[in-house]
């Protein structure tokens, strides 16, 4: 039978040019792919190119894609963490055909053990881990064999099963695999298959007290779903001969293969879950979903989009060698997804108090403002006007160098969406800092009405006081720059002291509504989300996504 699929090549995803080629010999009759999470943090950029490259590439044959689990340690997994994995998966816009856990296949890895014992290929270990790191031998000499290596299959069978009943403390024995301790690839040298942990398990509870290591308990679940193409990151080229050897040797009746893919590394991005967790619990930052965190909440609460993510991912492509990719690539495709999206209004981040003196007190008016010049689908929107207003401190200087087209005193400047204004008086505390300027309006220069006598090089944005809505904003850089992590220093001692700036401002009051998660652009200084988590009712909170332009062309990296 034909199988009517896109067999067109990709050159930017050598592995689509393999299952293209795999559908048309007939080597596969249907591509069935996973996602195989381990359950013991939350899910970062990196593995969102994973996850688009099982569930697109699935998408593209017509074939399926499973989300597992590969929870095979109880010590270091929660609940948490499978929640948080399930809805970073369909927040991307993907749906699994179906949730399966390592956990699901306990008795049958068990049983598969016990078939590699008696086979003679399997035995009971009574070595530390210590000790089996100490034997293993290195990259130019052999490993030494296990005294335990020669143990009769009754015996291993007998202490297999015991090992199981509980009658061992973690650690005392194991159970690895019998291959070659003089093989060049070092995880062939005996590797462990399954360690006793008496750890409450999330979903089997303390039905078991002995576990199978990852590289046991992967290929044997790849094998039971029927998976045809196991695709994982480079750091697994080498586990390859170990995850054919378990497939062989257990008898699996399915045969997948496993295909090794470069991971993503970007700029100023810490990739490692292990240290995304430190951070974590050592409360460097507001928990996993932390908008400076690379993981896919954070991104999310951030104000990221799946739509801008899931084409980053397409964008870089699916390579055999690592590398690394400019964050500005990222934050180019939120900007391409936002820039027709979202509307455009105006907030005041470092507010400087502005009275207009010949504006009639107690007054004000609307004037119409378009919500976005890019795309005039978005409609116009009202926006009072009034004798004081908000505008950005350093829209202002009393002395200004060459060039500078804002505010100073006796400088006239237009205000967006309004009128010109001229700076006549600067009011100071009595530290000197300037607290307020008095100006003046030209009510014939009204925006939309062709005033065209004079010209003004410098246009401002604002907000009118009375009406202004209050606003929190976070402004954030990199936790952790390259810089730092390459001097060597202690991980927490890498911690950008500047990764995030606070500040208190105003929004037009047309915001005061807003809902978690709505974005904007905001007049100069880029786009923001409405934080889901730290917006009230009585104050509102916006990250800033990213700025509104950068140097970066992607079609140069």
């Amino acid at each position: 039978m034909e199988n009517n699929v896109d067999t067109k090549l990709s050159s930017s995803n050598f592995i689509k040019n393999i299952v293209s080629e795999d559908l048309k010999t007939g080597n596969v009759q249907e591509i069935v792919t996973r996602f195989p999470p381990e359950p013991n943090g939350y899910l970062h950029i990196g593995h969102a190119k994973s996850i688009c490259l099982n569930f697109e590439l699935a998408d593209d044959f017509k074939g399926r894609t499973n989300l597992r689990f590969d929870d095979t340690n109880p010590v270091k997994e929660d609940t948490e963490y499978v929640d948080s994995i399930q809805e970073d998966v369909k927040w991307l816009g993907f749906d699994w055909d179906e949730l399966r856990f390592a956990s699901d296949y306990f008795e049958e890895l068990y049983n598969r053990a016990v078939l590699l014992i008696n086979k003679g290929k399997a035995y009971v270990c009574d070595l530390s881990a210590e000790q089996i790191r100490e034997t293993r031998g290195t990259l130019t000499q052999p490993g030494q064999n296990s005294p335990y290596r020669e143990r009769s299959v009754e015996e291993n069978l007998d202490l297999f099963a015991r090992m199981r009943a509980g009658e061992f403390p973690d650690g005392s024995k194991v159970l690895r695999a019998k291959i070659d301790m003089a093989s060049p690839n070092i995880n062939l040298r005996d590797p462990v298959l399954y360690r006793i942990a008496h750890a409450h398990h999330h979903r089997t509870g303390d039905a078991w007290c002995i576990y199978p290591m990852y590289d046991y308990a992967h290929p044997i679940s790849d094998a039971i779903e029927g998976i045809t193409h196991s695709i994982c990151t480079l750091e697994f080229a080498d586990h390859r001969p170990l995850y054919d050897w378990a497939i062989a040797e257990c008898e699996m009746p399915a045969v997948p293969r496993q295909y090794e893919f470069a991971r993503l590394n970007v700029t100023n991005t810490v990739m490692s879950k292990r240290k995304l967790k430190q951070l974590v619990d050592e409360k460097v930052v507001d928990g996993w979903d932390d908008p400076r965190m690379p993981t896919i909440s954070g991104l999310r609460r951030k104000g990221f989009t799946a739509e801008a993510i899931r084409a980053f991912c397409r964008e870089i492509g699916v390579a055999k060698a690592n590398s690394t990719v400019d964050e500005r690539m990222l934050e180019h495709f939120i900007r391409e997804d936002l820039k027709l999206k979202a509307l455009r209004t105006m907030a005041v981040l470092r507010p400087l108090k502005v009275v207009i003196t010949n504006y009639p007190e107690g007054q004000t008016e609307l004037l119409d403002a378009e919500n976005n010049a890019e795309n005039e689908d978005m409609g116009i929107r009202q926006i009072p006007f009034g004798r004081e207003i908000y505008i950005e401190q350093d829209d202002f200087m009393e002395n200004p160098p060459n060039k500078y087209f804002r505010l100073f005193p006796g400088n006239e400047v237009r205000l967006k969406h309004a009128y010109f204004i001229t700076c006549q008086e600067v009011v100071k505390n009595e530290a000197g800092d300037v607290i307020e300027l008095r100006c003046t309006y030209d009510p014939a220069t009204k925006s939309g009405s062709g005033f065209n006598a004079r010209k003004v090089k410098g246009t401002i944005h604002w907000v009118e006081a009375s009406q202004a809505v209050a606003a929190d904003f976070r402004l954030f850089e990199p936790l952790i720059t390259n810089e730092a992590e390459e001097e060597g220093k202690p991980f927490l001692e890498c911690i950008n002291p500047n990764n995030l700036e606070l500040l208190q401002g105003f929004v037009e009051p047309n915001m005061k509504d807003a809902e978690g998660q709505a974005k904007f652009q905001f007049f100069r200084h880029g786009y923001f989300n409405v934080d889901p988590k730290d917006t009230t009712p009585e104050k509102l909170a916006f990250n800033r996504i990213v700025s509104l332009k950068s140097s970066f062309d992607p079609a140069k990296a």
